[in-house]
This record gives structure tokens, C-alpha cells and sequence, in this order.
């Protein structure tokens, strides 16, 4: 039974390592797989880094961007106000145009015309050799 003991003893030392020796190698895979994981994260977050930077940089264009299109739209607003005003300056002038157009048609219709004035003449010069 000794003899027993002591080969279970050997075949444990034995099985203890080889046991060790494959924990040694699957630490050391590990190891390898999770640097790998790690260049390939430090990697991706590089790429994804430029990326931002050069998201950044769009983002600040486009802030100058939309900083002179609000000053064009506040110089457009201005003069939309001028030309309304303009506009409303006019239309007071149309109508009093209007009205002036209006008095001299019937100024105009209380008037002879040239043809009439012409008749007119001849009959007073007859009229005036007449007497």
C-alpha cells in the first residue's frame, strides 16, 4: 500500500505540474490576448482622437460661419425695415398722386380742347369782322 502512496504521491507531484505548466501558458495567452485587446483599443481611440479634432476644427468653421451669416441677417433685417418704411412713404405718395390726378381730370374736363379752341377762334374773328 506504501508502494501505492507513493506512486499516487509522484503522479500528483507529476499531474501538479503539468497543471502549473498549463496555467503558466494560458496566463501568458491571456497576457498576449489582453495586450492585444489594449493596442487595439489604443489604436481605435487614436483614429477616433483625429476624428474628433478634425470634427473640432468643421465645428469651429461652421461657428465663424454662422457668426457672419447672423451679421448678414441682422444688415437684412435693417434694410427690409428701410425698404418697408420706404414702401409705406411711397404708398402715401401714390395716393396723393391719385388725388391730385383725379382734381386735374376734372380740371381738365371743364377745359376745351385745341380743336374746340381752334372753332372757337374762327367764329369770334367772324364774328369780330361781322360788327
Amino acid at each position: 500500500m506504501a508502494h501505492v502512496a507513493v506512486r499516487y504521491s509522484i503522479f500528483m507531484e507529476l499531474e501538479e505540474q503539468k497543471l502549473k505548466s498549463i496555467l503558466v501558458e494560458q496566463r501568458e495567452e491571456y497576457q498576449r490576448n489582453t495586450e492585444v485587446m489594449i493596442e487595439d483599443f489604443k489604436s481605435d481611440f487614436r483614429v477616433f482622437g483625429e476624428q474628433l479634432t478634425g470634427v473640432q476644427e468643421d465645428v469651429a468653421t461652421l461657428k465663424d460661419d454662422v457668426s457672419i451669416l447672423k451679421d448678414d441677417v441682422s444688415i437684412l433685417k435693417d434694410d427690409v425695415a428701410t425698404l418697408k418704411d420706404m414702401v409705406v412713404k411711397n404708398t402715401e405718395d401714390i395716393e396723393i398722386i391719385k388725388a391730385d390726378l383725379h382734381i386735374i381730370k376734372d380740371d381738365l374736363k371743364e377745359k376745351v380742347s385745341r380743336e374746340e379752341f381752334k372753332v372757337l377762334e374762327r367764329r369770334l374773328e367772324i364774328l369780330e369782322k361781322k360788327v
